[in-house]
């Protein structure tokens, strides 16, 4: 009996001994992939193209006055057709033109006596040009000042500028994303000689938003698309 309880006490001490080692092994696996989960680089990868706008509003403000209502309209009505008659002459179809209602104001309705214009109506209005003729419209410009010429006021706010715009973002964001994440991934090469290791795969992937901005004041019709993205990689 007394061998048996040694025996058996032998054989518990083993197993006792044999799941230590187990575990200490199990252990040491999991400090390992812990160690390496933690041995990350995070960098930013950058994308930039230059691009061409596509779309150009080109809004014609002009003023009108008029001692009546009806002369003032009439007066609208006519430069109205000079100025469409202006674009259709530089190439425009009927169909890029669109006209605003106009804005009326009675100007002597805070005017007294002698304050008062010889004129008691303005009206301001804008003949818009929406078009993929970007060229067409900068070679026109310039020669806006015909219209001077034919009696026409023409007028310039910052609420009615022209605007270029880009509209294929969407044709090559999936190349500017490849190319940021190319540009990430070297960054983190660089970083993983200088540290004695490798790079390993994505442990996450943010992609930043794009910007589309003028390539400068001068050049409006050109434009500058670009993408920041932060990737976090693994390092072996």
């Amino acid at each position: 009996m007394k061998a048996n309880g040694t025996g058996q006490a032998a054989l518990l001490g083993g197993l006792i001994a044999l799941g230590l080692i187990w575990g200490g092994s199990y252990l040491k696996d999991a400090v390992h992939i812990w160690k390496q989960s933690e041995r990350v680089v995070s960098v930013k990868g950058l994308a930039e193209r230059e691009v061409r706008a596509d779309l150009v509003l080109w809004p014609l403000s002009f003023s009108v006055s008029a001692d009546s209502l009806e002369n003032l309209y009439t007066a609208i009505d006519k430069d109205r057709s000079k100025i469409t008659g202006f674009l259709q002459q530089q190439g425009f179809a009927q169909n890029e033109l669109s006209f605003s209602a106009p804005v009326v104001q009675d100007l002597w309705a805070n005017q007294y006596g002698e304050q008062r214009s010889p004129l008691r109506y303005r009206a301001d209005a804008v003949l818009l040009v929406r078009s993929n003729q970007v060229d067409l419209v900068k070679n026109s410009q310039p020669a806006v000042a015909g219209l001077v010429s034919q009696g026409v006021l023409l007028t310039q706010s910052y609420e009615h500028k022209t605007q270029y715009i880009f509209t294929g973002l969407n044709d090559i964001k999936p190349d500017m994303i490849a190319q940021a994440t190319a540009n990430a991934r070297e960054a983190a090469r660089q970083f993983a000689d200088d540290a004695d290791a490798q790079v390993g795969g994505i442990r996450s992937a943010q992609q930043g938003y794009f910007s589309i901005a003028d390539l400068d004041s001068y050049t409006p019709e050109v434009k500058k698309v670009r993408v920041v993205t932060s990737v976090e990689y693994l390092l072996e």
